[in-house]
């Protein structure tokens, strides 16, 4: 974890039988963001073995300015929404690395 780095993160639920479209419209969200947003680094999406409709989602940004100009793309609202709508849940937030092991 490097010094000034930002993290977003979600915490998604998603409907039953819509896993595999959740994981496509996921990429794509994030293929999107590679292609669009500067100073992005990564992002990984994680499944919980014990409810498999259960993902965490988290993207590494290079400071907190790169992550806000992302989240006011003007297309961040509708990309975001294609995940969302597949979901009983979600929560999303925007971190701070506080320690690494």
């Amino acid at each position: 974890m490097a010094e000034g780095d930002s993290y977003a993160s979600g915490n998604w639920v998603v409907k039953e039988g819509n896993e595999d479209q959740f994981l496509s419209r996921w990429t794509e969200f994030l293929n999107w963001t590679r292609g669009n947003a500067q100073r992005f680094q990564e992002a990984n999406l994680l499944r919980d073995r014990s409810d498999p409709r259960h993902f965490v989602s988290f993207a590494r940004w290079e400071d907190d300015a790169a992550q806000e100009a992302w989240r006011a793309l003007p297309e961040f609202p509708e990309k975001l929404g294609a995940c969302r709508e597949l979901c009983d849940e979600f929560r999303g937030g925007a971190f701070t690395g506080a320690v690494s092991v």
